[in-house]
């Protein structure tokens, strides 16, 4: 029964995290105007929303009679997952991959209000409506099936993350090797030195457009909040 409901979660996992990529390619389309793969992977998944989905169901479960309390807890688990993901991310690859130091109430950059609301949103969703329909729907399929389709995924999700991994590292790789003191300066010729190297290193260029590197000095100062950029800007006038 315990191997049955890690299979089951694993499952859960895959599911939203394509729904999370999902999410994003919409989101990105309907900026752009093109298809934009997004996420680290290679493949149509984006991890952080299966792990953010799979957070909230377990340590959220008790609220869903509550849908405010349900929400706002959402909000916090989602800020925390993205706050620690970026931080992590940063110190890994040495590199800034997204940035909402030009959005109202940020913190550090790393969150803001203006993504975490629909992500409150999207959780209380996912708690109270999706995931008893998903988790009943899995609970129905054949165990020989969950099996195969478990073992499938795991070892495509595994093949991809070495994949990915290794092309992110590139980014970190090739800022080492630029003499530049200015971040702007060393993120501009990265960019330019991976989209020439191969389709998977100018794919993650497309994916994370605002991805900085974060070898040498920073030529701006990061504020918790937009209004204290601002304000600071007017003084310095």
């Amino acid at each position: 029964m315990k191997f049955q409901l890690i299979e089951l979660g694993f499952l859960l996992f895959m599911t939203y995290s394509f729904l999370g990529w999902l999410l994003e390619v919409i989101v990105c389309y309907k900026d752009q105007k093109k298809f934009v793969n997004r996420g680290f992977l290679i493949g149509p998944f984006c991890p952080i929303y299966g792990v953010g989905s799979l957070l909230m169901i377990i340590l959220l479960h008790d609220y869903v009679k509550d849908i405010i309390v349900l929400f706002c807890l959402s909000v916090i688990v989602c800020s925390i997952l993205e706050y620690v993901t970026s931080y992590i991310m940063e110190k890994l690859f040495r590199a800034r991959w997204w940035d909402y130091s030009d959005k109202r109430f940020n913190i550090n950059g790393r969150v803001c209000l203006e993504t975490l609301t629909p992500f409150g949103f999207f959780g209380t969703l996912i708690v109270a409506y999706i995931n008893p329909f998903l988790f009943s729907l899995y609970l129905d399929i054949p165990k020989i099936a969950v099996h195969f389709v478990t073992g499938f995924f795991l070892g495509l999700f595994l093949l991809d993350l070495v994949v990915s991994c290794n092309i992110i590292m590139s980014f970190k790789k090739v800022a080492r090797t630029i003499k530049k003191d200015s971040t702007e300066e060393i993120t501009k010729r990265v960019r330019k030195v991976l989209t020439q190297q191969s389709v998977l290193t100018s794919r993650l260029m497309r994916a994370f457009p605002n991805a900085q590197a974060t070898i040498g000095k920073l030529s701006k100062k990061h504020y918790l909040f937009k209004f204290d950029r601002d304000r600071h800007e007017k003084k310095r006038k």
